[in-house]
């Protein structure tokens, strides 16, 4: 009875997912082109003239527009106003996690890029123990929010529109302190347009927890690679796969009850095969991708909004029914609570979060062997290890 519960919900959670955001953001994905501006290509050009023709190839047209970007402006303004003292619970695991990466390199990265998101763990975590261990001096916040920026630290005199040119104080500050630079744009779409100083200087860009707004997010990976050195690490985290299903859910019931059809009432969500695909898309070496499962618990669904909201996740979809109805709000919340409440009337989200690392390419790196040159085949290692221990 179980397994069929959960069969009909994941039937529901399918539907609930609307076909024409669904193919929005298949063609954001695999179809649109990177809008950076003229400038940034000239630049470029000037780097890496051998790249020309494919550039060329690829700046013909301009992004599927599937999210809002003023309204996410908006909606990150709102979550700095709301950040406390304490850190998210949720932001703060998701960004050890995607940071410990960095841990795992023995080399170290002088000058950080980081890309929006959860700017305050980012920070946290940079600026703290991690940093030093990784030998950060200078890291640069990017952002579409100012207030989101002076949360993190910064002041109206000192949140530039365009990054300065690369100085030698950059990576060489005293022991233990991190210099920053805070950087607002219009768009992250066109981001590289501020940071036209910095093309080919950053050791490691972050994207934790914002990618997965960003229209064109083909684009901004490619940007994100060519701001790296050669042998630069790129890092990314973002929510994907059957993120809150439960609320999908229960918002389809609601809303297929009370309003006679349903809505974009949750943003659409990447896969984990959306993530290799990016990666090599954008020029990556050395492409890795997994994925997590963190489940949450709140007391009431009403909770679970107030969470999203703290964390500037709110829906942005550009489709979206500008209105939800009291009633279809009051039914959402008792679906979920008696669909999915545990027997301590606690209900849980389900938060699945893609973590994706790449590699600018360095004749450094490891490559692989041609094909055909293999010595040992599967057969005579199952042989020597006995069926099935291969599989293990």
């Amino acid at each position: 009875c179980c397994h069929f519960i959960r069969h009909i919900q994941n039937m529901l959670a399918n539907l609930t997912r609307s076909r024409v955001v669904r193919t929005s953001l298949n063609k954001a994905i695999y179809g649109c082109r990177p809008s950076f501006s003229a400038e940034f290509a000239k630049q470029y050009f000037g780097l890496k003239s051998e790249a020309v023709p494919a550039i060329n190839a690829v700046t013909q047209e301009g992004p599927i527009k599937v999210f809002d970007g003023t309204l996410k402006r908006m909606q990150r303004d709102r979550a700095a106003c709301l950040l406390s003292s304490k850190p998210d619970v949720l932001q703060d695991a998701i960004t050890e996690r995607l940071l410990d990466r960095m841990r795992d390199c023995l080399r170290k990265f002088p000058t950080a890029l980081v890309l929006g998101g959860a700017l305050p763990s980012a920070r946290r975590h940079l600026e703290e123990d991690l940093g030093i261990l990784a030998g950060v001096k200078h890291i640069i916040y990017v952002d579409t929010s100012s207030k989101m920026l002076t949360s993190i630290g910064a002041t109206p005199e000192t949140i530039y529109s365009a990054a300065p040119p690369p100085s030698a104080s950059d990576t060489l500050s005293n022991e233990g302190v991190i210099r920053t630079t805070y950087i607002q744009v219009g768009d992250f779409e066109s981001f590289s347009n501020a940071l036209l100083e910095r093309v080919g200087t950053i050791d490691v860009v972050i994207g934790c927890l914002g990618l997965h707004w960003y229209n064109d997010l083909p684009g901004v990976l490619f940007q994100a690679h060519h701001m790296l050195k050669p042998d630069g690490l790129f890092l990314g985290a973002i929510f994907g796969g059957d993120t809150l299903q439960e609320l999908r859910i229960a918002c389809a019931l609601a809303e297929q009850e009370r309003d006679g059809g349903l809505s974009a009432r949750v943003s659409p969500m990447a896969q984990v095969r959306d993530g290799g695909n990016l990666l090599g898309r954008a020029g990556f070496a050395l492409p890795a991708v997994d994925v997590d499962t963190i489940e949450m618990r709140y007391s009431h669904a009403l909770e679970l909004v107030e969470h999203l909201r703290r964390m500037g996740e709110t829906n942005a979809v550009c489709n979206r029914r500008k209105r939800l109805s009291r009633d279809t709000a009051l039914a959402t919340g008792a679906l979920y609570q008696s669909m999915f409440a545990e027997d301590d009337g606690s209900v849980p989200a389900t938060f699945h979060v893609i973590y994706f690392s790449g590699w600018s390419p360095d004749h450094n790196q490891q490559q692989p062997k041609r094909r055909g040159s293999a010595t040992v085949s599967f057969a005579d290692l199952e042989k020597e290890f006995g069926e099935g221990h291969l599989v293990e």
